[in-house]
């Protein structure tokens, strides 16, 4: 079911929401978060799709605040639309077209409308804040999620994202390395453990999961991490490759084609390993796992290296990858 709400107010989208939530009992309960999105009217319906695929992981309220790219102060006016049942997943969602000044108060719009002590994820799937932590939608939210890859720039965003990260803050550039660390854990817990020397990482110029993979890998195992940057291919995009030198020999996994990987080891047959690019239904799925801050990240976008850090074993990093978020 949709409802449309021209030419509002926050007041009469609430009193709506009761209404509805009367009339169709517990359609309107059970929601366990507030996931707020803030993003341009082109963005609306991308965003939404994703959330709705999500919510059937985490029920919530979804609240899609989009602006108007003119920023024109004439013609101030909010325009809502609720969507519940079929049209919204498991959740429910709310969206605010807000023109000329009705945008330039973007926390005052969502307020009202947040669900009673439940957390509030902010997610930004297009252009974000520099410092979304300071942000009207981020200063009240628990946790803060951007897409570097949607940025204009995505590696001077996560660059600045460093300097103005605070816990909370997570980006779906670190998401989408959670399949690449895995198997990357998982060969480290194999034998023989003798150590690696040296690290090669391979990516799409302009892919930011290249750059905080090979930050991780050099975090965690105090060794030097060489950064090849290919240009963006038709057929795969983002990283292409890791490869850990070791005294028994290097160990390879090349992603040529989508979605399938080669695994090339010593003394082992080469063999092919799952690793698809993450939709964004399956990086928002994961980021509303935890609301608490996530540590790792932490540490890669702010430290990177720390050479006074006593280099940890290989079982030690391939525990800590497979926890992913610990």
């Amino acid at each position: 079911m949709i409802v449309d709400l021209p030419n509002t107010t926050i007041s009469k989208v609430s009193k709506k929401l009761v209404q509805i939530r009367e009339d169709g009992g517990a359609v309107a309960l059970g929601r366990v978060l507030t996931l707020l999105i803030e993003t341009d009217f082109k963005g609306i319906e991308r965003a939404i799709a994703a959330a709705n695929e999500a919510s059937r992981e985490h029920p919530c309220r979804v609240i899609v605040l989009a602006d108007d790219d003119a920023k024109s102060k004439k013609d101030a006016r909010l325009d809502a639309q609720i969507r519940v049942g079929g049209d919204a997943g498991a959740s429910e969602v709310i969206v605010l077209r807000a023109y000329g000044e009705a945008a330039s108060d973007p926390e005052s719009l969502v307020t009202g409308l947040l669900l009673p002590d439940a957390p509030v994820v902010a997610w930004w799937p297009d252009e974000a804040p520099l410092k979304v932590s300071a942000s009207p939608l981020g200063r009240i939210a628990t946790r803060r999620i951007t897409d570097a890859a949607s940025q204009k720039d995505p590696h001077e965003f996560l660059r600045q994202l460093s300097k103005g990260y605070a816990p909370g803050d997570s980006d779906f550039a670190w998401t989408r390395l959670t399949l690449w660390r895995a198997q990357l854990a998982a060969i480290l817990d194999q034998p023989p453990y003798d150590p690696v020397t040296a690290v090669e990482v391979t990516g799409a110029v302009d892919s930011p999961s290249t750059d905080l993979l090979a930050s991780w890998l050099e975090l965690q195992l105090q060794v030097p991490v060489t950064l090849i940057r290919t240009n963006r291919g038709k057929a795969v995009a983002g990283i292409r490759g890791v490869k850990l030198i070791r005294k028994s020999g290097e160990i390879e996994i090349v992603r040529n084609v989508p979605d399938v990987a080669t695994l090339i080891q010593p003394t082992q047959p080469t063999r092919e390993i799952s690793l698809p690019r993450r939709s964004l239904r399956d990086c928002l799925s994961e980021d509303l796992r935890r609301l608490d801050p996530d540590d790792m990240f932490g540490k890669v976008i702010t430290k990177g290296i720390t050479p006074k850090t006593p280099r940890p074993s290989l079982t030690k990093l391939a525990r800590g990858a497979r926890g992913l978020k610990k």
